[in-house]
């Protein structure tokens, strides 16, 4: 089963479903799903600095002896390293022990960020870094980020589900030519949109889960996932997307359920962003 590639503004390709590692805390668990992950067939892996956790990556991508250039890596710059991007973008390369990342995004659009993407530019324009986007940036953050760039972001990862279907976001982005990545694809395991009605009924039409029918919605709208998990059976199921297809009625039927309901922070809270500056990496 081949997992489909979104082909990004720079030309370099990536996969359409990965793995988020976002709160896997146990270095054991960590490497046992990487290698589950691997021989289900992962090759997307998104981590950051902040997670805590890409050193057991690194580690986990040595063990396997997969080749580098089989896989997709994602790290993101936090606030607190807004003041130096390249050591920041080279301890996470250390810590990964590896000699480059596939993307590399600003975390949150924290005071700073223009800035900081200035100097991101100069690691993409430098071949270090193969391409390099943003995190949770709104339409208004991408504008400050227009008025100085002169490499256009590949990807803004955001939260985006079906109670949060951010359409005014992505049609901004796409009109940009930015792809998009849905962090939280599944509500954050919201229970309310897990018994959603017509998802349930989705779900037995095809004979899957709710969770399938949500991130397979999420693929037909061009979305890049990574929904994350350390159990076995629940990455096989995260996986087995691509043997059905909702029809544009269904698709739109979903549509209908948006409610502009993030479970996260919003990303245009100041005093959340300025406090992002003073919360220190778990090193």
């Amino acid at each position: 089963m081949t997992v489909p590639k979104v082909i990004l503004n720079n030309q370099v390709e990536i996969p359409q479903l990965g793995l988020g590692v976002f709160k896997m805390q146990d270095p054991k668990e960590f490497k046992q799903a990487f290698q589950w992950a691997l021989e289900i067939g992962y090759r997307h892996f998104d981590t950051a600095a902040i997670y805590g956790n890409e050193k057991w990556l690194g580690e986990a991508i040595r063990q396997a002896g997969i080749q580098r250039e089989e896989l997709f890596l994602t790290s993101k710059l936090w606030p607190s390293q807004f003041s130096d991007p390249q050591k920041a973008y080279q301890d996470s390369l250390k810590r990964l022990g590896l000699d480059y990342l596939d993307l590399y995004l600003i975390h949150w659009p924290a005071p700073g960020y223009q800035q900081a993407w200035l100097d991101l530019e100069k690691l993409f324009q430098t071949g270090q870094v193969r391409t390099i986007g943003v995190s949770n940036f709104l339409i208004s953050h991408l504008e400050n980020l227009r008025v100085i760039q002169k490499v256009n972001p590949v990807i803004d990862q955001i939260e985006l589900h079906p109670y949060l279907q951010r359409p005014d976001l992505l049609q901004y982005l796409e009109a940009n030519n930015i792809a998009w990545e849905a962090w939280g694809p599944l509500g954050q395991g919201n229970s309310e949109l897990l018994q959603e009605p017509l998802l349930q009924d989705l779900a037995e039409k095809y004979q899957k889960s709710v969770p399938q029918i949500i991130l397979r919605w999420h693929l037909q709208r061009q979305t890049i996932i990574f929904p994350k998990s350390i159990h076995h059976d629940r990455l096989i199921e995260n996986y087995q997307l691509f043997d059905f297809q909702l029809t544009p009625q269904e698709m739109q039927q979903i549509c209908h359920l948006d409610r502009n309901q993030p479970n996260g922070v919003k990303p245009d809270d100041p005093q959340f962003l300025q406090e992002l500056h003073n919360r220190p990496l778990p090193y």
